[in-house]
């Protein structure tokens, strides 16, 4: 009886793990940086990369209705991502795309249920693209996002380069309209969300992460160009602490805070000190107040808006968790449709807009390097 139990108690945990993985930016055991230093990167790609956002269809096929998974060899490795073509989206013409990373410990099917996102692409009309990233178990999953998390950390995974090959490979599938590619995630997939926001500025043209903070330093190695954010977190979080520090899932990550996270991202992007602030109705009368702090506009028309839900746990607002542990949900507010919304009124600039606002932060880097000595 005693081993049936002990037998019952793992596969439980294990399906949590699977499940959602706590939805935790899970991480190794090893030394960690500061809150206030996360890791540097390698520098994006020059602006002057950016794929056409006109380029003609004529030699793409069109991906069919439905839903596609694809391999992508990659550095030694065969890594995949999952792809949700709407049934009445227009396949003959360019079309938008919105990567969605899934959390600490879980995968892009995880991710797939748990954002509820392939409803929004089939009424707003986008693909939902779902890349997976690595792990020594094909379920408990994780991405490199600079200071986290787990395998993909430890081996040092690029995933950033993932990204683009993603990209790269979708792009012989369909026409894809290049000026409206943007990124979400929670928790490990919103820090990475968060990276290819800054890596791959050429190619994002605005994130929307959940839950999870950023775990590069924008400082050391800033954008191509102004990028426009909006972060979404619960005050109440446990796993990512809306304060930073460490959190109660499987690692010890010391996490940058929001305001850090948010701040770092107004530097970047030139926005002015002074924010709109709206806060939504408590519709449901669940004491979860959402509040919208808008920054903006800063460079290139970008804002920064950071959704505060007040008790708001580690969860994807809008949708209900199946784990409890997770913290609560609000219904105030859908994240999907407010992403969706934020990303419409950010298209990816012009090239010669992206190359007038990577010279004029080579012009500003100098002064800001003199004025910190």
């Amino acid at each position: 009886m005693r081993g049936k139990r002990a037998r019952h108690a793992l596969v439980c945990a294990a399906l949590t793990l699977a499940v959602l993985g706590v939805a935790a930016a899970c991480g190794g055991r090893g030394a960690r940086p500061a809150p206030s230093t996360p890791i540097a990167v390698a520098p994006p790609p020059a602006a002057g990369a950016m794929p056409a956002p006109d380029a003609s269809s004529a030699a793409v096929p069109h991906l069919a209705a439905g839903d596609h998974w694809r391999d992508v060899p990659l550095d030694g490795r065969t890594r995949r991502y999952l792809v949700h073509v709407p049934a009445a989206l227009d396949t003959t013409r360019p079309v938008p795309v919105v990567l969605a990373f899934h959390g600490g410990a879980t995968n892009a099917k995880s991710m797939r249920e748990f954002s509820g996102l392939d409803a929004t692409a089939d009424a707003r009309g986008f693909l939902a693209v779902y890349p997976e990233g690595t792990g020594r178990l094909p379920r408990l999953l994780t991405f490199n996002a600079g200071n986290c998390c787990g395998y993909a950390r430890e081996q040092g995974v690029d995933d950033v380069a993932f990204v683009r090959a993603v990209l790269d490979d979708l792009a012989t599938l369909q026409v894809i309209d290049a000026r409206r590619v943007y990124a979400t995630g929670m928790s490990n997939g919103a820090m990475l969300a968060h990276r290819v926001g800054a890596e791959l500025a050429d190619r994002i043209a605005a994130i929307a992460p959940v839950a999870g903070p950023l775990g590069i330093d924008l400082a050391a190695v800033p954008p191509a160009r102004a990028v426009p954010v909006m972060h979404v977190h619960g005050t109440a979080d446990a796993f990512a602490p809306y304060a930073g520090g460490q959190g109660r899932g499987l690692t010890d990550t010391n996490f940058l805070s929001v305001d850090e996270t948010v701040a770092a991202w107004r530097r970047v992007d030139g926005c002015p000190e002074t924010p709109a602030i709206e806060v939504l109705p408590d519709a449901d009368g669940d004491g979860q107040r959402v509040t919208r702090t808008t920054w903006g506009p800063g460079r290139d028309g970008a804002e920064v808006v950071l959704v505060s839900i007040e008790g708001g746990g580690h969860t994807w607002p809008g949708h209900a968790s199946r784990l409890e542990l997770l913290g609560a949900v609000s219904h105030d507010l859908d994240v999907n449709n407010a992403m969706w919304e934020f990303f419409e009124r950010h298209p990816l600039p012009g090239a010669a807009a992206m190359s007038a606002a990577a010279a004029e932060q080579e012009r500003e880097q100098p002064a800001a390097a003199a004025e910190t000595r």
